[in-house]
């Protein structure tokens, strides 16, 4: 079978390959318990296209995780499929992290077909921002004064993503000189 028809495959081997992804998920999880008990953040947490009427893929996703920690999974859904699903992979990510420190054994995941990946992502995150936008009602919140805070904090993943990126990257690079002669 072609690689793009499995695009990922889960392996049992006897290191952790994924541990730096169980820190973001007990961090997760530990901001959406404390929005379950707390509520909502008091602060606007909406992008800047949010203003506009622009729903983008991660509209209501801070509400979906709050309903879906309250144990409301119809309303997290109707929100966005999103925070269910981020509560369940990380509800899951700590499952496997702690099967894998009492037993040795860790399940992996390896990509196989990043182009694979990608389109499917891609074609997903089109078809949220769709829905989204279809449910922009729901999610558009009374009209107030604008907040500079959302805009700031929306932006702060991406600069995660990119620093984590850079420093994979230098880190290739560092390797790479270092097997290589001369």
């Amino acid at each position: 079978m072609p690689e793009w028809l499995r695009p990922v495959e889960f392996r049992v081997e006897e290191r952790d390959g994924l541990r730096p992804m169980a820190w973001p998920a007990l961090g997760g999880l530990t901001l959406g318990a404390a929005m379950a008990v707390f509520g909502l953040p008091p602060v606007d947490v909406h992008g800047i296209t949010h203003y506009f009427g622009i729903m983008d893929p991660l509209c209501g996703a801070t509400r979906s995780v709050w309903a879906a920690m309250s144990g409301d999974v119809a309303l997290s859904w109707k929100y966005n499929p999103l925070g269910t699903v981020l509560v369940i992979g990380a509800v899951g990510t700590l499952a496997r992290f702690v099967f894998g420190a009492l037993t040795g054994r860790w399940i992996n995941l390896r990509v196989r077909s990043w182009t694979t990946v990608a389109v499917v992502a891609g074609a997903l995150i089109g078809l949220l921002a769709i829905r989204q936008q279809m449910n922009a009602e729901l999610l558009r919140t009374p009209a107030g004064e604008f907040s500079p805070i959302g805009p700031v904090l929306n932006a702060l993943p991406i600069l995660a993503l990119a620093a984590w990126v850079a420093i994979g990257r230098h880190r290739i690079r560092r390797r790479a000189r270092r097997r290589s002669p001369g």
